[in-house]
């Protein structure tokens, strides 16, 4: 009688190879959120016409999906770490398929906000996923994991997030905005045909897992951190004195969360290693100001060029067009480097440059020039979230680098949240120009900052650098 084999999935990958078929899904799985980030950004004004509503009401169409999204990605990253990758890819690539079936059917906004709610659960499970398996291959053929898997994974969210307008604005033209949910449909059946197929059922890095249980749950965390986001992000969307009660009781939820993680035993959010990790704290805050001038760019300056420059959503499209080429160019001339410092402070140079010439716009601005801001503005979008990503992946534990590459997405999420705040206090009654003239100030003290962090930033130098045995002598 032969002794059963130990097997992966049905023909083992080579033992010293990244296993190639893995790259497909997790790509599809990751970009489920940029793509819908990004489509809805030229159907806001539609459906607020088609619904009767104002910006500072269509906005919780953007932050439904980021609450959703910066509550649930370390949730899911969490429990990709401590029961693998595969069934929470399925079931939440699933969920993505319903809530493209309540958009196409939802007979009013807030039903659009629940779907759009759904929609940020069902795309929890990508990222994580992904960065979990590249950490795992990497476990399992003893090698770095290669520079090009992590470039394809941001050139594919960066891809999808520039390219994202200008297909969300054909699809509303030819099919009315509820196409954008639609679409949704067909990437939740190919998501689980090939998730079903490829993605293993086990991995070595569940093998180095203790606390695959669900005895294993940190409910009572997962709960305050969902507490302290969400009264933040209520208070953010809709600030006044008044409503500083959502400020004290996220104050009072956070602390609860420190004193609870600090004695857990298998923590949901592991205050210890945070507090330890500076250089991983740094990437957060600077994945977080990231986020709130990309986002703040992609919804507010979309809508002015609808609202306030008059273009049609089409055409809107068209104009962001042109970050998608300097932007995937500057990820693919950032991922041949093997240091991500001067990337990263290229791209805050060129953000605070790029941001200080929308203060230039006004209603008659030529296309021209709006197609020139685009391109210039591509190249940050390019470089940030791939640099970003390395760094997590060279500063996380390698046993939590589900819920760290979710933390991750949680601060992008998080700034997208601010963004959408700023775009309903900037734009009250509609996308005109004296309101994105403010919103552009408030993005250029952002791209300071991130400037600054970057540069304050010394751990960075570290990454990437040729170690003392592969220097060529003088």
């Amino acid at each position: 009688m032969r002794a059963p084999l130990a097997v992966r999935r049905p023909a083992d990958p080579p033992a010293d190879t990244f296993d190639r078929r893995l790259t497909l899904p997790l790509i599809l799985g990751s970009v489920l959120n940029p793509v819908n980030s990004s489509m809805i950004a030229v159907a806001l004004v539609p459906i607020g016409t088609s619904f009767d509503a104002a910006p500072s009401a269509t906005v919780w169409l953007v932050s439904g999906l980021y609450l959703a999204t910066a509550i649930g990605q370390p949730v899911v990253g969490r429990l990709v770490d401590m029961f693998g990758p595969r069934r929470l890819y399925l079931v939440a690539t699933a969920l993505v398929g319903v809530a493209g079936v309540v958009g196409v059917l939802a007979p009013n906004l807030p039903t659009l906000v629940v779907s759009r709610v759904l929609l940020g659960l069902g795309t929890c499970a990508g990222y994580p996923s992904a960065m979990y398996l590249i950490r795992s291959e990497n476990e399992r053929t003893g090698r770095d994991s290669p520079a090009a898997v992590l470039t394809a994974l941001s050139v594919a969210n960066q891809t999808i997030a520039v390219v994202g307008p200008t297909l969300g604005g054909l699809l509303v033209d030819v099919g009315g905005w509820r196409s954008i949910f639609a679409v949704n449909i067909p990437l939740s059946l190919a998501s689980l045909l090939l998730g079903g197929r490829r993605l293993p059922r086990h991995t070595v890095l569940d093998d180095r897992n203790p606390d695959a249980s669900v005895r294993g749950l940190d409910l009572p965390g997962m709960t305050l951190f969902a507490v302290t986001l969400g009264a933040l992000m209520f208070f953010l969307m809709s600030p006044s004195p008044l409503h500083l009660v959502l400020v004290a009781l996220s104050v009072l939820a956070a602390a609860g969360l420190a004193w609870r993680e600090l004695r857990a035993p298998t923590p949901f959010l592991d205050v210890r290693v945070l507090r330890g990790n500076g250089p991983l704290l740094a990437t957060l805050t600077r994945q977080l100001l990231v986020g709130v001038t990309a986002y703040c760019l992609l919804y507010g300056f979309t809508q002015w060029l609808e609202d306030g420059r008059g273009l049609s959503a089409a055409v809107t499209g068209l104009v962001l067009l042109p970050m998608f080429a300097t932007g995937i160019v500057a990820t693919l001339v950032s991922g041949r480097r093997r240091r991500v410092r001067g990337s990263l402070v290229v791209a805050g140079v060129v953000l605070v440059a790029g941001v200080a010439a929308l203060l230039l716009l006004d209603g008659d601005s030529p296309v021209w020039l709006l197609v020139l801001l685009s391109l210039v503005l591509g190249v940050p979008q390019g470089i940030n979230s791939l640099a970003n990503q390395t760094a997590l992946y060279h500063q996380a534990e390698p046993a939590r680098m589900g819920s760290s590459a979710g933390l991750l997405r949680t601060s992008m999420y998080l700034g997208a949240i601010v963004a959408s705040a700023a775009v309903g206090v900037f734009f009250p009654h509609g996308a005109d120009t004296p309101g994105l003239h403010d919103l552009s100030l408030f993005m250029l003290g952002c791209a300071v900052l991130l400037l600054l962090v970057t540069v304050a930033d010394r751990s960075l130098r570290r990454i990437g650098a040729v170690p003392p045995t592969e220097r060529q002598p003088a």
